[in-house]
Protein backbone atom coordinates (compact mmCIF):
# COMPACT_ATOMS: atom_id res chain seq x y z
CA UNK A 1 0.00 0.00 0.00
CA UNK A 2 2.74 2.58 0.72
CA UNK A 3 3.85 2.66 -3.06
CA UNK A 4 0.36 4.24 -3.68
CA UNK A 5 0.31 6.83 -0.55
CA UNK A 6 0.76 9.72 -3.39
CA UNK A 7 -2.08 8.98 -5.10
CA UNK A 8 -4.35 10.66 -2.81
CA UNK A 9 -2.19 13.97 -2.66
CA UNK A 10 -1.98 14.04 -6.48
CA UNK A 11 -5.83 13.43 -6.37
CA UNK A 12 -6.53 16.60 -4.26
CA UNK A 13 -3.72 18.43 -5.80
CA UNK A 14 -6.08 17.83 -9.37
CA UNK A 15 -9.98 18.08 -7.96
CA UNK A 16 -7.92 21.23 -6.43
CA UNK A 17 -6.95 22.98 -9.41
CA UNK A 18 -10.24 21.66 -10.87
CA UNK A 19 -12.61 23.19 -8.09
CA UNK A 20 -10.64 26.87 -8.06
CA UNK A 21 -11.08 27.26 -11.74
CA UNK A 22 -14.39 26.02 -12.22
CA UNK A 23 -15.13 28.69 -9.33
CA UNK A 24 -12.84 31.71 -10.05
CA UNK A 25 -13.46 34.82 -9.20
CA UNK A 26 -14.85 36.51 -12.60
CA UNK A 27 -13.55 39.95 -13.65
CA UNK A 28 -16.77 42.59 -13.35
CA UNK A 29 -16.84 45.21 -15.86
CA UNK A 30 -19.51 47.09 -16.15
CA UNK A 31 -19.87 49.97 -18.98
CA UNK A 32 -22.10 52.39 -19.96
CA UNK A 33 -22.98 51.38 -23.36
CA UNK A 34 -24.47 47.97 -24.86
CA UNK A 35 -22.23 48.40 -27.58
CA UNK A 36 -19.36 48.21 -25.10
CA UNK A 37 -20.77 45.57 -23.02
CA UNK A 38 -20.92 43.16 -25.95
CA UNK A 39 -17.34 43.81 -27.04
CA UNK A 40 -16.23 43.28 -23.30
CA UNK A 41 -18.14 39.81 -23.22
CA UNK A 42 -16.32 38.65 -26.64
CA UNK A 43 -13.06 39.32 -25.59
CA UNK A 44 -13.40 38.74 -21.81
CA UNK A 45 -15.32 35.12 -22.39
CA UNK A 46 -15.88 33.40 -19.67
CA UNK A 47 -13.31 35.66 -17.81
CA UNK A 48 -15.95 38.27 -17.11
CA UNK A 49 -18.73 39.36 -16.21
CA UNK A 50 -20.30 42.26 -18.14
CA UNK A 51 -23.33 44.49 -16.79
CA UNK A 52 -24.47 48.01 -18.54
CA UNK A 53 -25.96 50.96 -17.63
CA UNK A 54 -27.60 52.17 -20.45
CA UNK A 55 -30.25 50.20 -22.01
CA UNK A 56 -30.13 49.43 -25.89
CA UNK A 57 -33.88 51.63 -26.93
CA UNK A 58 -31.73 54.73 -24.50
CA UNK A 59 -30.80 57.86 -25.11
CA UNK A 60 -27.89 57.88 -23.17
CA UNK A 61 -27.35 61.40 -23.18
CA UNK A 62 -30.16 61.37 -20.82
CA UNK A 63 -29.63 58.63 -17.88
CA UNK A 64 -31.25 59.60 -14.07
CA UNK A 65 -27.45 58.41 -11.83
CA UNK A 66 -29.64 55.66 -9.60
CA UNK A 67 -28.50 54.38 -6.38
CA UNK A 68 -28.00 50.73 -8.22
CA UNK A 69 -25.59 51.97 -10.79
CA UNK A 70 -23.34 53.25 -8.64
CA UNK A 71 -23.44 50.17 -6.94
CA UNK A 72 -22.56 48.02 -9.39
CA UNK A 73 -19.61 51.04 -10.15
CA UNK A 74 -18.50 50.42 -6.82
CA UNK A 75 -18.42 46.20 -7.13
CA UNK A 76 -16.45 46.86 -10.79
CA UNK A 77 -12.70 45.67 -11.13
CA UNK A 78 -13.32 47.20 -15.03
CA UNK A 79 -15.50 50.79 -16.07
CA UNK A 80 -15.87 51.24 -19.71
CA UNK A 81 -16.87 54.60 -20.61
CA UNK A 82 -16.95 56.75 -23.85
CA UNK A 83 -14.08 59.05 -22.37
CA UNK A 84 -15.74 62.59 -23.38
CA UNK A 85 -18.77 64.43 -22.81
CA UNK A 86 -21.37 62.12 -23.77
CA UNK A 87 -22.35 60.01 -20.62
CA UNK A 88 -22.33 63.80 -18.01
CA UNK A 89 -24.26 61.61 -15.25
CA UNK A 90 -21.24 59.42 -15.28
CA UNK A 91 -19.12 61.72 -12.31
CA UNK A 92 -21.68 61.61 -9.69
CA UNK A 93 -21.78 58.00 -10.34
CA UNK A 94 -18.51 57.78 -9.78
CA UNK A 95 -18.52 60.00 -6.77
CA UNK A 96 -21.39 57.48 -5.54
CA UNK A 97 -19.58 54.26 -6.16
CA UNK A 98 -16.57 55.63 -4.20
CA UNK A 99 -14.26 52.94 -6.04
CA UNK A 100 -10.92 54.24 -6.50
CA UNK A 101 -9.55 52.11 -9.05
CA UNK A 102 -12.19 52.76 -11.63
CA UNK A 103 -11.62 56.44 -11.81
CA UNK A 104 -9.97 58.55 -14.76
CA UNK A 105 -5.89 57.12 -15.06
CA UNK A 106 -6.26 54.22 -12.66
CA UNK A 107 -6.26 50.87 -13.64
CA UNK A 108 -9.99 49.81 -13.83
CA UNK A 109 -10.70 52.99 -15.99
CA UNK A 110 -11.22 52.25 -19.99
CA UNK A 111 -12.01 55.48 -21.86
CA UNK A 112 -13.40 53.84 -25.58
CA UNK A 113 -12.83 56.88 -27.07
CA UNK A 114 -8.97 56.49 -27.15
CA UNK A 115 -6.86 56.38 -30.05
CA UNK A 116 -10.22 57.81 -32.54
CA UNK A 117 -10.10 60.12 -34.57
CA UNK A 118 -13.06 62.50 -33.68
CA UNK A 119 -14.88 64.25 -36.78
CA UNK A 120 -16.98 67.64 -35.62
CA UNK A 121 -14.60 69.60 -33.21
CA UNK A 122 -16.43 72.91 -32.94
CA UNK A 123 -14.20 75.98 -33.47
CA UNK A 124 -15.88 78.12 -31.26
CA UNK A 125 -17.90 77.17 -27.88
CA UNK A 126 -21.07 78.60 -26.91
CA UNK A 127 -24.64 77.25 -25.56
CA UNK A 128 -26.31 78.77 -28.64
CA UNK A 129 -25.29 75.77 -30.41
CA UNK A 130 -27.54 73.89 -28.20
CA UNK A 131 -26.17 70.46 -26.22
CA UNK A 132 -22.14 71.18 -27.92
CA UNK A 133 -19.28 68.52 -27.60
CA UNK A 134 -16.52 70.35 -26.66
CA UNK A 135 -13.94 67.72 -27.71
CA UNK A 136 -15.66 66.50 -30.92
CA UNK A 137 -18.73 64.23 -31.64
CA UNK A 138 -18.96 61.10 -28.99
CA UNK A 139 -21.07 58.89 -30.86
CA UNK A 140 -18.58 56.75 -32.08
CA UNK A 141 -20.48 53.34 -32.06
CA UNK A 142 -21.40 54.25 -35.48
CA UNK A 143 -18.52 52.99 -37.23
CA UNK A 144 -17.34 49.54 -37.29
CA UNK A 145 -14.11 50.96 -37.46
CA UNK A 146 -14.38 52.91 -34.51
CA UNK A 147 -15.54 49.75 -33.22
CA UNK A 148 -12.15 47.87 -33.61
CA UNK A 149 -10.56 50.73 -31.77
CA UNK A 150 -13.18 50.30 -28.52
CA UNK A 151 -12.25 46.55 -28.43
CA UNK A 152 -8.20 47.27 -28.29
CA UNK A 153 -8.80 49.78 -25.49
CA UNK A 154 -11.14 47.52 -23.62
CA UNK A 155 -8.19 44.70 -24.25
CA UNK A 156 -5.77 46.70 -22.74
CA UNK A 157 -7.68 47.31 -19.89
CA UNK A 158 -8.50 43.53 -19.11
CA UNK A 159 -5.13 42.76 -19.44
CA UNK A 160 -4.19 45.19 -16.77
CA UNK A 161 -6.58 43.77 -14.51
CA UNK A 162 -5.62 40.47 -15.36
CA UNK A 163 -2.30 39.97 -16.67
CA UNK A 164 -2.11 36.29 -16.34
CA UNK A 165 -5.44 36.67 -19.44
CA UNK A 166 -3.65 38.90 -21.44
CA UNK A 167 -2.76 36.00 -24.18
CA UNK A 168 -6.62 35.11 -24.18
CA UNK A 169 -8.07 38.55 -24.18
CA UNK A 170 -5.68 39.54 -27.19
CA UNK A 171 -6.63 36.68 -29.30
CA UNK A 172 -10.38 37.15 -28.70
CA UNK A 173 -9.67 40.79 -29.55
CA UNK A 174 -8.11 39.53 -33.29
CA UNK A 175 -10.83 37.52 -34.27
CA UNK A 176 -13.42 40.53 -33.18
CA UNK A 177 -11.82 42.71 -35.44
CA UNK A 178 -10.91 40.20 -38.36
CA UNK A 179 -14.60 39.81 -38.13
CA UNK A 180 -15.01 43.37 -38.33
CA UNK A 181 -12.86 43.33 -41.37
CA UNK A 182 -14.96 40.33 -43.22
CA UNK A 183 -18.35 42.04 -42.68
CA UNK A 184 -17.56 45.29 -43.73
CA UNK A 185 -15.04 45.22 -46.68
CA UNK A 186 -15.74 41.23 -47.78
CA UNK A 187 -13.71 38.51 -47.43
CA UNK A 188 -12.13 38.03 -50.55
CA UNK A 189 -11.00 42.14 -50.45
CA UNK A 190 -9.73 41.33 -46.83
CA UNK A 191 -7.67 38.17 -48.48
CA UNK A 192 -6.05 40.81 -51.44
CA UNK A 193 -5.05 43.82 -49.33
CA UNK A 194 -5.49 42.61 -45.27
CA UNK A 195 -7.60 44.48 -43.08
CA UNK A 196 -5.08 46.98 -41.90
CA UNK A 197 -4.17 48.48 -44.86
CA UNK A 198 -8.21 48.66 -46.06
CA UNK A 199 -8.70 50.60 -42.61
CA UNK A 200 -5.92 53.24 -43.41
CA UNK A 201 -7.46 53.72 -46.68
CA UNK A 202 -10.89 53.85 -45.48
CA UNK A 203 -9.84 55.93 -42.49
CA UNK A 204 -8.61 58.77 -44.89
CA UNK A 205 -11.11 58.53 -47.05
CA UNK A 206 -8.95 57.29 -49.63
CA UNK A 207 -10.56 53.71 -50.31
CA UNK A 208 -13.07 54.00 -52.98
CA UNK A 209 -10.65 56.00 -55.38
CA UNK A 210 -7.82 53.50 -54.88
CA UNK A 211 -10.29 50.31 -55.17
CA UNK A 212 -11.83 52.07 -58.67
CA UNK A 213 -8.41 52.91 -59.78
CA UNK A 214 -6.36 49.86 -58.87
CA UNK A 215 -6.57 46.56 -60.47
CA UNK A 216 -5.60 42.98 -59.20
CA UNK A 217 -5.32 39.73 -61.20
CA UNK A 218 -6.68 42.07 -64.45
CA UNK A 219 -9.58 43.26 -62.20
CA UNK A 220 -10.20 46.17 -60.96
CA UNK A 221 -10.30 45.90 -56.96
CA UNK A 222 -13.80 47.30 -56.51
CA UNK A 223 -14.79 44.16 -58.00
CA UNK A 224 -13.46 42.36 -54.45
CA UNK A 225 -15.39 44.86 -52.48
CA UNK A 226 -18.09 43.03 -50.32
CA UNK A 227 -19.70 42.95 -47.10
CA UNK A 228 -21.36 45.91 -45.47
CA UNK A 229 -19.50 48.55 -47.65
CA UNK A 230 -20.20 46.79 -51.07
CA UNK A 231 -24.21 46.56 -49.93
CA UNK A 232 -23.95 50.41 -49.16
CA UNK A 233 -23.28 51.29 -52.83
CA UNK A 234 -26.68 51.92 -53.06
CA UNK A 235 -26.36 55.16 -50.92
CA UNK A 236 -23.13 55.95 -51.57
CA UNK A 237 -23.39 60.10 -52.38
CA UNK A 238 -26.33 60.64 -51.55
CA UNK A 239 -28.00 63.13 -49.37
CA UNK A 240 -29.58 62.33 -46.21
CA UNK A 241 -31.42 64.24 -43.24
CA UNK A 242 -30.90 62.72 -39.59
CA UNK A 243 -32.67 63.40 -36.18
CA UNK A 244 -29.74 64.47 -34.35
CA UNK A 245 -25.88 64.58 -35.28
CA UNK A 246 -25.58 60.92 -34.16
CA UNK A 247 -24.01 59.53 -37.31
CA UNK A 248 -21.19 61.65 -38.32
CA UNK A 249 -18.79 58.36 -38.25
CA UNK A 250 -21.01 56.00 -40.19
CA UNK A 251 -22.03 58.72 -42.86
CA UNK A 252 -18.86 59.83 -43.50
CA UNK A 253 -17.85 55.73 -44.05
CA UNK A 254 -20.08 54.98 -46.40
CA UNK A 255 -19.92 58.44 -48.03
CA UNK A 256 -23.71 60.20 -46.83
CA UNK A 257 -24.06 63.46 -47.11
CA UNK A 258 -25.89 64.74 -44.56
CA UNK A 259 -28.14 68.02 -45.30
CA UNK A 260 -30.01 68.70 -42.50
CA UNK A 261 -31.26 67.45 -38.80
CA UNK A 262 -34.48 67.07 -37.17
CA UNK A 263 -33.51 69.02 -34.13
CA UNK A 264 -32.91 72.53 -34.37
CA UNK A 265 -29.15 72.06 -32.79
CA UNK A 266 -28.07 69.22 -30.27
CA UNK A 267 -30.46 68.45 -27.67
CA UNK A 268 -32.80 71.34 -28.98
CA UNK A 269 -36.54 70.07 -29.95
CA UNK A 270 -37.86 70.82 -33.16
CA UNK A 271 -39.67 74.25 -33.51
CA UNK A 272 -42.67 74.72 -36.05
CA UNK A 273 -40.41 77.27 -37.76
CA UNK A 274 -37.58 74.76 -38.15
CA UNK A 275 -39.60 71.95 -39.57
CA UNK A 276 -40.83 74.64 -42.03
CA UNK A 277 -37.39 75.69 -42.97
CA UNK A 278 -36.50 72.02 -42.84
CA UNK A 279 -38.95 70.89 -45.04
CA UNK A 280 -38.56 73.04 -47.83
CA UNK A 281 -34.59 72.21 -48.07
CA UNK A 282 -35.67 68.35 -48.32
CA UNK A 283 -37.81 69.19 -51.12
CA UNK A 284 -35.09 71.89 -52.82
CA UNK A 285 -32.42 69.33 -52.45
CA UNK A 286 -34.40 66.26 -53.47
CA UNK A 287 -33.86 64.26 -50.10
CA UNK A 288 -35.55 61.60 -49.43
CA UNK A 289 -34.66 59.65 -46.54
CA UNK A 290 -34.61 60.78 -42.80
CA UNK A 291 -32.48 58.40 -39.98
CA UNK A 292 -33.01 58.52 -36.62
CA UNK A 293 -32.39 56.19 -33.70
CA UNK A 294 -36.09 54.78 -32.34
CA UNK A 295 -35.29 56.51 -28.54
CA UNK A 296 -36.34 59.74 -30.52
CA UNK A 297 -40.08 60.58 -31.16
CA UNK A 298 -40.64 59.06 -34.33
CA UNK A 299 -44.28 60.29 -34.85
CA UNK A 300 -42.35 63.46 -35.40
CA UNK A 301 -40.45 61.82 -38.19
CA UNK A 302 -43.15 60.26 -39.84
CA UNK A 303 -44.75 63.43 -40.03
CA UNK A 304 -41.48 65.21 -41.87
CA UNK A 305 -41.28 62.21 -44.27
CA UNK A 306 -44.68 62.56 -44.92
CA UNK A 307 -44.92 66.53 -45.80
CA UNK A 308 -41.76 65.76 -48.79
CA UNK A 309 -42.39 62.38 -49.51
CA UNK A 310 -39.87 60.72 -47.72
CA UNK A 311 -38.87 57.66 -46.41
CA UNK A 312 -38.62 57.37 -42.34
CA UNK A 313 -35.63 55.24 -41.45
CA UNK A 314 -36.06 54.27 -37.68
CA UNK A 315 -33.19 51.86 -36.34
CA UNK A 316 -32.02 50.85 -32.97
CA UNK A 317 -29.17 52.51 -32.11
CA UNK A 318 -27.56 50.14 -29.74
CA UNK A 319 -27.31 46.42 -29.20
CA UNK A 320 -30.23 45.48 -27.71
CA UNK A 321 -32.53 48.21 -29.11
CA UNK A 322 -34.83 46.02 -30.30
CA UNK A 323 -35.00 42.17 -29.45
CA UNK A 324 -33.22 41.20 -32.63
CA UNK A 325 -30.70 43.04 -32.26
CA UNK A 326 -28.07 41.20 -30.16
CA UNK A 327 -24.79 41.83 -31.45
CA UNK A 328 -22.84 45.31 -32.13
CA UNK A 329 -23.04 43.12 -35.94
CA UNK A 330 -26.55 42.86 -36.04
CA UNK A 331 -26.75 46.74 -35.16
CA UNK A 332 -25.03 47.78 -38.28
CA UNK A 333 -26.59 45.03 -40.47
CA UNK A 334 -30.07 46.12 -39.74
CA UNK A 335 -28.81 50.31 -40.19
CA UNK A 336 -27.10 48.98 -43.71
CA UNK A 337 -30.24 46.86 -45.07
CA UNK A 338 -33.05 49.07 -44.12
CA UNK A 339 -31.05 52.30 -45.92
CA UNK A 340 -30.86 50.43 -48.30
CA UNK A 341 -34.02 49.34 -48.95
CA UNK A 342 -35.36 53.32 -47.98
CA UNK A 343 -33.13 54.29 -50.74
CA UNK A 344 -34.37 51.44 -53.68
CA UNK A 345 -37.68 52.92 -52.80
CA UNK A 346 -37.31 56.20 -53.51
CA UNK A 347 -35.36 55.35 -56.98
CA UNK A 348 -38.52 53.52 -57.43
Amino acid sequence: MLKYKWIVPLLLLIFGFTFQNAFAKKIKVVTTLPDYAYIAQVIGGDKVEVTHIVQGDQDAHFVRPKPSYAMLMRHADLFVTTGLDLELWVPSLMDMADNPKIRSGQIGYVAAYDGIRLLQKPSALTRAEGGLHIYGNPHINTSPLNDKVIADNITIGLSKVSPQNAAFFEANNQKFKAEIDRRLFGAELVRLMGGKILTRLALSGNLMPFLQTKEYGGKKLMNSLGGWLKKGMVFRGQKIVTYHKGWVYFLKLFGLEEVGTVEIKPGIPPSPRHIETLVNEMQADNVRVILSANYFDAAKVRRVARRVGAVPVIVPYYVGGLPQVKTVFDVFDYWISHLRDAYLKTAQ
